[in-house]
């Protein structure tokens, strides 16, 4: 394979140099292309899960992010048919220490230098990850990808792109137009369930849908309204990118959905949630993104390990008191799960389908339609 030297350059002024891969980028590409998702540069994050890469590039709530996985060697199985988790890679730059470039499994399809390419994603491999991980534990920052030649005009570009505060990536990612899920259980659907799309995960709608449930998926912009109007037994707010203040019109909308429709929420959608009832959010240092996060269910007692990916927490303290604080992060004690007996609705920070990621928490899906069971026959 090619040898192309390039580096990541940060913002903060730190270089990690290595070998440029997946596609071409350069000053005149990300010039040319100064959006989020358009390659090359965005906030530089890691992700500490071992396995699970396809679904880690596939899932939107990396929309303009840079992701520096910390597993030391990443495309040894290569890109399959079956493990996307939305139509295209939703990352703006893919960072690793090792990236094979000859994959061996029986589902593979293509090399995942390959699929970068045709993704029109770039890549960067031959980095120190672990120094870079380390780095980043004091704070996530910009950065960018160039060639070793032009790297000199790294920092005068950084100033020129968008910055990330208080833009609504959940705008950019969520669908255009109402869609069905396809139903692929063995049983009939039991329940219906509009999903309001913040940067859904398939794996999300494939689990309501194992459960019983059938899925219509909206519009992050659709009103309150507009989903009533749609008969819902229940509504699920799902994962995303970015900051949740800055989508106060998805506030206003589950305000006016709470007590009228059972609500399970996951990632941003807990976020949302925890806003909708007057908590407020902040900013982590560097996030929690990985399948290995123990979180404490309080309620029963037991610790799951979860799959999370986001930069942005509830504080607990901003919550009233009728909120009842589920979950939280043996790490950090961080709100990683909320209950609002009164309204019928509540909603976990991490992600409980996993894809990639360890299954402990798959009983939330049973847990949201046995609320959705018992308000059909209160109001039938």
């Amino acid at each position: 394979m090619k040898h192309n030297p390039g580096a990541l350059i940060l913002e903060d002024g730190h270089e990690f140099s290595g070998s440029l891969m997946g596609a071409p980028v350069s000053i005149e590409s990300i010039s040319k292309n100064k959006t989020l998702k358009d390659f090359g540069y965005g906030e530089v994050i890691f992700n500490t899960s071992m396995t699970g890469y396809q679904e880690i590039l596939t899932d939107p709530s990396y929309f303009g992010q840079m992701i520096c996985l910390t597993a030391s060697h990443i495309g040894n199985t290569g890109i399959n048919l079956l493990d996307w988790e939305s139509k295209k890679i939703a990352c703006s730059a893919l960072i690793v220490h090792d990236l094979h470039s000859h994959p061996s499994h029986w589902c593979t399809k293509e090399s995942l230098n390959d699929f970068l390419i045709a993704q029109e994603t770039p890549a960067i491999t031959g980095v120190d990850t672990r120094a870079l991980t380390r780095h980043l534990r004091n704070g996530v920052t910009r950065g960018i990808l160039l060639p070793l030649n032009q790297k000199d005009q790294a920092q005068k570009l950084l100033g020129e792109l968008p910055s990330f505060e208080s833009r609504d990536l959940i705008r950019e990612v969520s669908t255009k137009k109402p869609f069905h899920w396809k139903n692929l259980s063995d049983s009939s659907p039991i329940y219906r369930v509009v999903v309001l799309d913040l940067g859904v995960k398939w794996n999300l709608l494939r689990s309501l849908n194992q459960v019983g449930c059938a899925v219509e998926v909206v519009p992050a912009m659709t009103s309150a309204t507009e989903i009533l109007s749609r008969n819902p037994d229940g509504v699920f707010l799902s994962n995303g990118p970015g900051d949740p203040s800055a989508a106060p019109y998805l506030v206003k909308t589950v305000q006016q959905l709470l007590g009228k429709v059972p609500i399970f929420g996951v990632c941003m959608g807990h976020q949302i949630l925890g806003l909708a009832v007057g908590g407020k959010t902040y900013k982590l240092k560097f996030g929690h993104r990985g399948g290995n996060q123990p979180v404490l269910d309080q309620i029963q007692g037991k610790i799951e390990i979860s799959s999370h990916n986001h930069g942005y927490s509830i504080d607990a303290a901003s919550l009233p008191a009728w909120v009842e604080i589920t979950h939280i992060n043996l790490n950090d004690k961080t709100v990683e799960g909320i209950n609002i007996p009164k309204a019928n609705a509540f909603s976990v920070q991490y992600h409980p389908e996993s894809c990639p990621g360890p299954h402990d928490s798959m009983a939330l899906f049973q847990q949201f339609t046995q609320n959705i069971k018992k308000h059909v026959s209160k109001i039938s």
